[in-house]
């Protein structure tokens, strides 16, 4: 089993539970070998200190130590976590099962991460929309985006396809939003963020009203924050073509309809934010090997694997005459169907 550990003030059994039904689509849509499974603890990460975050994942991880493991489940970092959580649940699970490197994923490199595994989700958005274009004969060089959201997934796309061309006009996250028609400097942008200044005093912009982000005109929408964010309030008003999911769930249901009427394709997320598993897949590989690969292999690997399933998936569209999110959740059922088949578990 794969999934992520989330630390949120809001986490509860159903959310947990939803989540890792989820991951059992996502994985079988990008074709990596495992069910989905999903954890989390009810907190304010940003209330604690540094050492109460490391008691709290400490005795979490003696609680579940005998659930997680290397062929049984593997954690790695979700919302409110990040690589030092998956160190210290590494070493707490060390000291009663020896050094097992592959028991989590998304772990510093020194810990035996994997190199690209924190630009992964990023740049698989970029590997998906580059697919999803080229359907349309087009390619990210001389599109417009609106990004929203600048967080792990938001930034990495932003600076990705920022190198291969594609002109980003609007940028939003929870300290502002601002535009450029003529586009974004994202390497300044990104230095501006790191360097603690909020969203709207950037210099090379200006200063855009948050609610108009999302409607704003371009070609492709990319929202990379939060789920709902599109729904039958401003559905209507999405002007961009392509809309790619790189957030979990950010259109609604009603959204969907009004947005399939309206002729906007939407790339979704169970495909188009699967970089982030498909890394951790190649990261808990080479843990297994005790053998680790340069950058570049994991980059082009995670390539093939997004184009693959991306073609598995219009294949799977073509067929049932249905649109992407359709096509994405029959292929990952599909695939889950089969193996349980073939296991003999048939009801």
């Amino acid at each position: 089993m794969k999934g992520g550990i989330r630390y949120h003030n809001e986490v509860d059994p159903d959310e947990v539970n939803a989540l890792a039904q989820l991951m059992t689509w996502k994985t079988a849509v990008a074709a990596v070998p495992y069910g989905g499974a999903k954890g989390g603890i009810g907190c304010s990460p940003g209330e604690l200190s540094r050492s109460e975050l490391e008691r709290l994942t400490r005795v979490f991880t003696q609680k579940i130590h005998d659930l997680i493991g290397t062929h049984t489940d593997v954690p790695a970092p979700d919302m409110g976590t990040n690589a030092q959580t998956m160190a210290w649940m590494l070493d707490e699970y060390s000291k009663f099962h020896g050094h097992s490197p592959a028991v989590v994923t998304g772990k510093p490199i020194d810990l035996g991460g994997s190199l690209g595994r924190d630009a992964a989700t990023g740049r698989g958005v970029m590997y998906a929309t580059e697919a999803l274009l080229a359907e349309y004969g087009k390619c990210i060089s001389g599109s417009t985006f609106v990004i929203q959201g600048f967080g792990n997934v938001g930034s990495w796309a932003a600076r990705l396809i920022h190198e291969k061309g594609g002109k980003i006009i609007a940028i939003g996250d929870v300290t502002g939003s601002i535009r450029n028609t003529a586009g974004i400097d994202i390497p300044a942008l990104v230095k501006h963020r790191n360097e603690g200044h909020a969203m709207k005093d950037f210099d090379g912009a200006e200063v855009l009203d948050s609610t108009e982000l999302l409607v704003h005109d371009c070609d492709v929408l990319v929202p990379c924050a939060l789920g709902g964010v599109l729904n039958k309030d401003n559905a209507p008003d999405v002007k961009a073509k392509f809309v790619i999911e790189a957030a979990n769930h950010p259109t609604d249901p009603e959204a969907d309809e009004i947005l399939a009427k309206k002729g906007v394709v939407v790339l979704p997320d169970i495909y188009a934010n699967s970089g982030g598993v498909v890394v951790s897949y190649f990261e808990w590989v080479q843990n297994i090997q005790g053998f680790m690969w340069d950058e570049e292999k994991v980059n082009d690997e995670l390539e093939k694997y997004m184009s693959s399933a991306f073609q598995h998936m219009k294949a799977m569209c073509k067929s049932l005459d249905c649109d992407l999110r359709m096509g994405a959740f029959t292929l990952g059922v599909n695939r889950v169907a089969r193996a349980t088949l073939l296991r003999g578990w048939e009801a």
